[in-house]
């Protein structure tokens, strides 16, 4: 009897010590997991974090992009305006020498 009461003793002490084992095993899986999740969301703000910088300077160079060729445009109308107010100017100034010089020698009839 006292055989089977020592293996019961035994028996038990190593369910506690499976049961400990099992409990450290299932500490260090929770601990594991806490830190790959933590791990996991680093990288994905860190990923996040990247693209929405390579988003910004994508953004950033369109803009530059753009604005170059509204400047480009706004270029051509200006010397085009200025190429039409020189013919005008240039015209007036014609049609003026020209009446001038018509009164002068007499080949208008005023």
């Amino acid at each position: 009897m006292r055989d089977v009461i020592q293996r019961m003793l035994e028996a038990e002490a190593e369910a506690k010590r499976i049961v400990a084992e099992a409990d450290a095993k299932a500490e260090q899986v929770r601990v594991d997991a806490r830190r790959e999740a933590r791990e996991l969301a680093d990288r994905a703000r860190r990923d996040a974090q990247s693209e929405a910088e390579r988003l910004v300077q994508e953004a950033v160079r369109e803009a530059e992009e753009q604005k170059r060729s509204l400047l480009a445009q706004a270029a051509e109308t200006i010397r085009k305006e200025l190429a039409v107010d020189e013919r005008l100017r240039e015209e007036a100034v014609r049609t003026v020498v020209g009446a001038v010089r018509g009164q002068g020698d007499g080949t208008t009839g005023g």
